[in-house]
C-alpha cells in the first residue's frame, strides 16, 4: 500500500548504514559510505545491486519518501507493486514539477524526501545544479539506463522516453515535403505551424539541441526565420497545438508524443477524432535524429534512506515496470529491448538524437536567451 503522508524522519547514530543488498536472488548486507565529491554527497554500494532473479522482499521493514511531478495515477500502481516485491513502503508527495523543486531547495538538508521523480532534463539538470540531488554509484541503473539518458555523474537517471517529432495534418501535408527541424525554418511554411511558447521546457530543451548540433549563431539564425512560420502566437499546451492544426488553424504542430498517444487512447470520441487526423513524422533521421527527453529520478542530497532509494530507481528500470510505466503514460521505455505498446508502435521505428541529455540543460540559458532575441514569444 502506498501511503501518502510524510513523516521527518531522523538519520541514525554514526556515519555507516546498513544497507539491503540483492544478489542472487537472495538478501544480503553492506553498508553505505559518503564521500565528498564536489562539495556534495555521493551514494556508494559497498555491494553491487544485481537483480538475477527478480526483486525479493526485504527482510526488516523500510520506507522511503517520494517527491514526484508525475501524477498519481500514472505512477502510483508502481510504486504499490514495488511494496509488493521488496517490502519497502513509499510515501508519495505529488505536485508540479518547478514547485517540487523549489520546495527541494527550500527545505535543503531537512527535506523528508529521498527521491525526487521529475520530467524533462532540463528540469533534471536544474535539481543537480540547485544542490538537492547526489550523484548515485549503481551497476543496475548504469546497464538499464542508457549513456545519453543519464547524468554523466550520476546524479539523474532517466526512467522513460518521449520524443518531441513534427506532427502534420493528414491530406493537408505532403510528408515527402518535410525533412529536419532546421527545415521548418523555409518559406513554404509561413503560417502553418504551431508550437507552444518560449516559456515551456520542451521548446527550451528542443532549442538546447539543436544548439548542441549546429551552435548558437546557426541556431538563432533559425529561430528567426522559424518565428516567421508561426500560424499564430504561441498559447497553449502540446495537446491545444494538435487540436488547433486539427482544426484547421495549422498544417503542423511540433508536441511530445505522449500526448498524442494520450489523446488517442482517450474516452472523449471527440479527442480521439482530433488525434486520428494527426500523422508522425520522425526528422533528421538522416543525420543527428529526432529530439528525445526523458523524465528521470535521482537520490536527493537529504535522503535518510538511501539503500530503498537506491533500490526504488532500480525497480522502475527493470523489465516489468519499464513496460508498465511507458505503456500508462504512453511514452517509450528508456530501457533498451522492453517492448513498446502499442499506441507508439504504430508510429514506427526511429533514429534518436545521441547527445547526452544533460547538455540540454547545461545549454538552458542560452536557449532561453536566443528565443527571446529571435522574437519566440
Amino acid at each position: 500500500m502506498v501511503r501518502i503522508s510524510i513523516r521527518h524522519l531522523h538519520r541514525p547514530p554514526g556515519g555507516q548504514r546498513r544497507c539491503i543488498g540483492i544478489a542472487s536472488g537472495f538478501i544480503t548486507g553492506s553498508f553505505i559510505r559518503r564521500r565528498s565529491v564536489k562539495g556534495k554527497s555521493s551514494v556508494l554500494l559497498g555491494t553491487t545491486l544485481l537483480v538475477l532473479a527478480g526483486i525479493a522482499p526485504s527482510a526488516t521493514a523500510a520506507e522511503v519518501n517520494l517527491y514526484s511531478a508525475r501524477k498519481e495515477n500514472l505512477i502510483k500502481p508502481l510504486l504499490e507493486r514495488f511494496t509488493e516485491h521488496t517490502g519497502i513502503a513509499v510515501n508519495l508527495v505529488t505536485g508540479n514539477a518547478d514547485a517540487l523543486l523549489k520546495r527541494l531547495e527550500t527545505e535543503g538538508i531537512n527535506s523528508p524526501a529521498d527521491v525526487f521523480i521529475t520530467v524533462d532534463a532540463g528540469r533534471l539538470h536544474r535539481a543537480k545544479a540547485a544542490g538537492v540531488l547526489q550523484p548515485v554509484d549503481s551497476q543496475v541503473l548504469e546497464h538499464a539506463v542508457p549513456g545519453s539518458y543519464r547524468d554523466p555523474e550520476g546524479y539523474w537517471y532517466g526512467l522513460s522516453l518521449r520524443a518531441r517529432p513534427i506532427m502534420y495534418v493528414r491530406g493537408r501535408v505532403d510528408p515527402s515535403e518535410l525533412s529536419t527541424y532546421l527545415a521548418l525554418a523555409d518559406e513554404r511554411w509561413r503560417g502553418r505551424i504551431c508550437i507552444r511558447s518560449s516559456n515551456n521546457i520542451y521548446n527550451q530543451s528542443l532549442v538546447a539541441s539543436l544548439i548542441a548540433a549546429h551552435g548558437e549563431e546557426r541556431t538563432e539564425a533559425w529561430a528567426r526565420e522559424f518565428v516567421q512560420n508561426f500560424a499564430r502566437a504561441p498559447t497553449g499546451g502540446d495537446r491545444d497545438q494538435i487540436r488547433a492544426a486539427a482544426a484547421g488553424l495549422c498544417d503542423i504542430a511540433i508536441a511530445n508524443t505522449y500526448y498524442l498517444g494520450r489523446m488517442l487512447s482517450s474516452d472523449d470520441p471527440d479527442e480521439r477524432g482530433v488525434a486520428e487526423k494527426m500523422a508522425v513524422f520522425w526528422p533528421n533521421q538522416n543525420g543527428r535524429g529526432t529530439h528525445v527527453n526523458v523524465s528521470g529520478a535521482g537520490v536527493t542530497r537529504a535522503a535518510r534512506h538511501d539503500a530503498a532509494a537506491v533500490r526504488l530507481l532500480e525497480f522502475l528500470v527493470t523489465d516489468e515496470a519499464q513496460r508498465w510505466y511507458a505503456e500508462v503514460n504512453n511514452e517509450y521505455p528508456v530501457k533498451p529491448g522492453v517492448k513498446w505498446s502499442a499506441t507508439v508502435s504504430a508510429w514506427g521505428d526511429f533514429k534518436a538524437d545521441d547527445v547526452n541529455l544533460g547538455k540540454l540543460g547545461e545549454l538552458n540559458a542560452v536557449a532561453v536567451w536566443l528565443m527571446d532575441r529571435a522574437g519566440w514569444k
